[in-house]
């Protein structure tokens, strides 16, 4: 066991010291070549009679300390001229790192560095090229968020406009005025969602821990869910298999509600008429698990991959009602509690949406 203990010590110690041991044998060996050199530049400064020592015999000529304060003088010009060629190789991967930067301080996101040499230059190349990832990543993201943010903003502005000019003919019928009257409150009310929506995922995203939390009866809140968006599933003739015991939680209920309603709603809306939607719980030693099944089209390899993203939807010409933020609000909100949520199935019988949170 000792013996493990001081290998362990030995392999702690000696990690991270390969830069160390580049600098010390840089020093060293700049230290050598000047030493080397300022003794052959004495000799021959000696050789061509540039320097003449005292004679041996007047013992007040100081001939020793002129000596060395001249093989001193010599040295320590000798080694500021070393230094400062052979201080290039150890900072010319520094200099890779200063332009690397600038260029991504400029937004050219696909830079990347290949440095080689001791362990810590090597880990030091993965980490910035992980960061220049990461933050061409972001910039896609940000870019795509403008753009979807643009369109669907856009387009119920675009539609109010012209259905209320529409409304200024004098020659429409009462019924298609209330049908044109119908559609600008329909817009209104996506616009509003969508507000709702964009400034409630900024309040989560900008939430770093979940304050006024509550032990509650998950089962029972899961249940008013339900009969709140009864309106939808009844027009289409949807039931609900949900058998589970009375689970308890500790969580923020307020914001749990728009993780069941995010996620049921997917569910009805993509359910064909006069099917059913099946939740099932389960609860575990440290966390319980919820999943909600609907009959509905798979989602396919693709779509579950960006299915979190803000603004993304399945449906490329954004026929589908919603704006694309539901599921990514449900997904920093179960995050947030310290939860996982993913696509647990998805084929041809339908789409199963987990939820894991801790119990308590």
């Amino acid at each position: 066991m000792s013996r493990r203990i001081i290998n362990f010590i030995r392999e702690r110690s000696l990690r991270g010291f390969g830069l160390t041991f580049i600098f010390t044998f840089i020093v060293l060996f700049i230290l050598l070549i000047s030493i080397f050199l300022s003794l052959v530049i004495v000799v021959f400064f000696v050789y061509i009679g540039f320097y003449t020592s005292p004679p041996a015999e007047d013992p007040n000529s100081g001939g020793g300390l002129v000596l060395v304060t001249y093989f001193g003088t010599v040295s320590i010009l000798v080694s500021i001229l070393a230094s400062l060629i052979f201080s290039r190789i150890p900072l010319s991967p520094i200099r890779k790192v200063i332009h690397a930067s600038e260029e991504l301080a400029k937004g050219n996101f696909s830079v990347r560095i290949h440095l080689k040499g001791p362990k810590e230059l090597r880990k030091l190349n993965r980490s910035f090229n992980h960061m220049a990832e990461e933050l061409g990543s972001l910039e896609m993201l940000r870019s795509d968020f403008i753009n979807n943010f643009s369109h669907e903003f856009k387009t119920p502005i675009v539609s109010l406009r012209g259905y209320a000019k529409v409304l200024k003919r004098k020659n429409l019928s009462d019924e298609e005025r209330n049908e044109y009257l119908d559609i600008i409150i329909n817009e209104s009310e996506r616009l509003a969602e969508l507000a709702t929506n964009v400034l409630q995922l900024s309040k989560i995203e900008s939430q770093a821990i979940i304050t006024e939390k509550t032990t509650f009866n998950l089962t029972e809140h899961i249940r008013t869910v339900i009969v709140l968006l009864e309106p939808k599933w009844s027009a289409k003739n949807i039931s609900f298999q949900f058998d589970s015991s009375e689970l308890m939680v500790t969580a923020n209920e307020d914001m749990l509600s728009q993780v069941w309603i995010n996620l049921l709603d997917n569910a009805i809306k993509y359910s064909t008429s006069n099917s059913e939607i099946t939740i099932d719980m389960n609860s575990k030693i440290q966390h319980v698990s919820i999943s909600i099944h609907n009959n509905g089209p798979g989602i396919d390899a693709y779509q579950q991959k960006h299915i979190f993203d803000k603004f993304y939807q399945g449906d490329p010409s954004h026929a589908s009602p919603g704006n694309g933020l539901g599921l990514s609000i449900a997904q920093k909100i179960v995050i947030l509690h310290g939860g996982t949520i993913r696509v647990a199935s998805s084929d041809d019988t339908g789409t199963t949406f987990e939820v894991i949170l801790p119990s308590t």
